[in-house]
């Protein structure tokens, strides 16, 4: 590591140690307190107080897989829980991200069919309830509603000990809305510019005694700031718990959605016009360069599966999750590929792309506590199993060229070449064994983790014809990962800690050559301060966090496009991120509300067989991004009731891609100044609200991953929505 970069280190260092103040000692019980829609209103002739307990986070699962608070992990964690999403209005999780550290989303725009979000640098794997979910292999996002889950969760840096494959990055794992013995719900409706229509409405409640039960549905109907596009969205997730007895409890939890996205979404405009001045001016926002007629994305996919809790004793207990997982999508797309000299007409291609991805995870531990001497511990043993079978083709011919600045469609007569040659075909097994103690003396806290794991695929050779007789190629892996971390919890609520992680994650796919990819290996040095304030006051809530580490990853993935318009990887030599995070959350007596970010991200290619590529930063990955929102709700007099916030949310350029074959020059984003703000009025059982995004409707764009495909970031959103709280 350079000197300078050494330095950079050591002043993110004295800027993480800081950051604190002096604040009372945590709660002992905050770790069982559990996520949960949990707004309520308390409605007097005097007095409107809106509650949100839940909207400061205590704690996440995600992190240890244990009963462990945040303040007393010593790694990264942000939670957006329910209460946030819920008060600001989020849609989708690319959106949630906006006010957390280290976390970047919307990176190509308001894209209505997958969550595009960069952890630390790297496209984070998404995990559901704790198992993986069946990504494809081109884009690690399955899309699945927000409105389904009750937190999002990022644990940030190497996740590989409890998780298996994961980059160094981190995941983010979205928690199930869950069943529960008391009756509540909600019916919602929704209706903003880009005629955004949605209706959505989750109940839950006892059906006979021991057994509880909850259904979450949502139907949206909306346009796209692109002329001609629309898509359309069902969601159902019923879930059920059954008390087997006083020590056993089974859940069952399922989804099925369906999208229909007719035209196009977002991107595959031109540099010239966009990011770049043209001398026939600027292309609009909304210009379409595909077929509205043609061009269609769909996409069904559906999990079903259990959580078993069994309690041997108080101090001994068994966890078991299973879930079924299938995923397809299909789509038909003509797409702008090149601008002409004369800076007005666009080439276009047409490439059909289809997929479907079937998943198995499994994943069983056995917990438990005990005392030994001066020391307490909180064990965890556990296995988990994978499988995944991934089946894909494309296929690829030109067609018709289109005006950029007065589109004439449906003159071509261009006709879909159908799906004619294999992208990837390759079934993966993983099996992995793992074991985590924390060990308490006093004040200090001591967390050692370990895992150990076993992978193999079956691979067919890609860029062959789809469905044809072609020999494969078998590969098998086996790593250890580990976390050794540690902290100290002082009575003032202030918590040092340092850790250190390694990651290991099999790759799906292959490069142009056809080359199966190696996995991937990572390793994490971090350290920083957290802070609980939670007992500083009655009615006094803050998390602060601050962190700075050090990722160096060896055959990283980076994807890419062909000009046929698949999304292809190419495996880079090692990258190196220096980074730094400064977050924090807090409620103050259930009227004020605060959001705040600082993320400073250093990335570079360290060694790579492009020597065009040493030196350069990671794409999309931002070196500063910058958040804050305060929120504030009336309770007397004349405006009791009414509530409003403000945000604001800066980001500074990044690389759109890094330099290749098809890609040889490298285009730096825009950076961004945006500002949401918003308006509601609650009372005992009514929400009335006005959410606004980007609301001086800042034109700007998020990413140019080439010289012909330019994403513009998201403009003015606005939404009303009104609740009811049905119980």
């Amino acid at each position: 590591m350079s000197k300078k970069r050494n330095w950079k280190l050591m002043l993110l260092s004295g800027a993480a140690l800081t950051c604190a103040s002096p604040a009372f000692a945590q709660d002992d019980d905050a770790a069982d307190e559990t996520l949960e829609t949990s707004r309520n209103v308390i409605d007097t002739d005097d007095v409107i107080i809106v509650t949100a307990p839940n909207y400061v986070p205590i704690g996440s699962e995600t992190a240890n897989k244990a009963d462990i608070p945040l303040i007393e992990t010593p790694q990264s964690v942000s939670v957006v829980t329910r209460d946030q999403i819920d008060l600001l209005n989020f849609i989708d999780a690319q959106q949630a991200v906006r006010y957390v550290a280290g976390v970047s989303g919307e990176n190509y725009g308001p894209d209505l069919r997958f969550d595009f979000i960069t952890v630390r640098g790297f496209v984070p794997k998404q995990f559901v309830d704790g198992l993986a979910t069946p990504v494809s292999t081109t884009i690690f996002s399955t899309g699945l509603d927000l409105y389904a889950f009750e937190s999002l969760d990022i644990l940030k840096g190497p996740a590989s000990v409890l998780y298996g494959s994961a980059p160094p990055g981190g995941i983010f794992n979205q928690v199930s809305r869950r069943a529960e013995a008391e009756f509540g719900g909600e019916l919602s409706l929704k209706y903003g510019n880009d005629d955004f229509k949605q209706i959505a409405s989750t109940v839950t409640g006892p059906l006979t005694d021991g057994v509880s039960g909850r259904i979450t549905f949502l139907y949206r109907d909306r346009d796209a700031e692109r002329d001609f596009v629309t898509a359309r969205r069902v969601l159902v997730a019923p879930t059920f718990a059954f008390e087997l007895g006083p020590d056993t409890i089974v859940e069952v939890l399922g989804y099925y959605q369906d999208d229909k996205n007719q035209g196009d979404t977002n991107g595959f405009l031109p540099v010239s016009g966009t990011l770049l001045p043209n001398p026939l001016g600027e292309v609009p926002r909304s210009r379409n360069l595909g077929e509205p007629d043609f061009n269609e994305y769909n996409r069904d996919q559906y999990g079903i599966g259990f959580e078993l809790s069994h309690a041997f004793s108080d101090a001994l207990q068994f966890d078991a999750n299973f879930k079924y997982s299938d995923y397809s999508e299909a789509r038909d797309v003509i797409f702008g590929n090149g601008l002409l000299a004369d800076n007005r007409t666009v080439t276009r291609g047409n490439s059909p792309y289809a997929e479907d991805v079937k998943s198995i995870a499994v994943d069983s531990r056995l917990s438990g506590d005990f005392e030994a001497g001066a020391t307490s511990h909180l064990f965890l043993l556990g296995v988990d199993y994978r499988n995944v079978d991934n089946n894909s083709g494309f296929g690829f011919v030109g067609a018709s060229s289109i005006d950029l600045f007065d589109p004439v469609y449906g003159v071509g007569g261009d006709v879909s070449p159908g799906v004619t040659t294999r992208f990837n075909e390759q079934e993966i097994n993983q099996t992995g064994i793992y074991a985590q103690d924390q060990i308490k003396f006093g004040n200090f806290i001591l967390l050692l983790s370990g895992r150990y794991d076993w992978y193999d695929s079956d691979q067919i050779a890609p860029f062959t014809a789809f469905g044809s007789v072609q020999p494969s190629t078998e590969r098998s892996a086996e790593d250890f990962t580990y976390r050794v971390g540690a902290n100290y919890v002082f009575d003032s609520g202030i918590t040092p800690y340092v850790s250190y992680a390694t990651s290991f994650e099999p790759v799906l796919g292959s490069d142009m050559s056809g080359t199966p990819f190696e996995p991937t290996t990572g390793k994490q040095i971090e350290g920083g301060v957290k802070y609980d304030g939670r007992n500083l006051a009655d009615g006094f809530d803050i998390f602060a966090a601050a962190a700075v580490y050090r990722i160096v990853q060896q055959n990283v993935v980076a994807t890419g496009s062909s000009p046929n318009l698949v999304v292809f990887g190419e495996q880079l030599g090692e990258v190196e991120i220096i980074g730094g995070e400064l977050e924090f959350v807090a409620r103050i007596d259930d009227r004020l509300s605060f959001n705040g970010s600082y993320s400073y991200t250093d990335s570079e290619i360290t060694a790579s067989n492009t020597a065009a590529e040493v030196g350069l930063p990671l794409e999309v990955t931002p070196k500063h991004k910058v958040s804050g929102l305060v929120d504030y709700t009336f309770q007397e007099g004349a405006l009791r009731g009414f509530g409003f916030n403000v945000g604001a949310r800066y980001t500074s350029s990044s690389a759109g891609s890094r330099p290749s074959l098809f890609n040889p020059v490298v285009f730096d984003s825009d950076d961004s100044f945006l500002v949401d703000a918003s308006l509601r009025y609650d009372t005992r059982r009514w929400r009335l609200s006005v959410n606004g995004s980007n609301i001086t409707d800042k034109r700007y764009v998020a990413r140019c991953a080439s010289v012909s495909n330019c994403n513009f970031g998201a403009g003015l959103q606005v939404i009303g929505t009104v609740t009811l709280k049905l119980f």
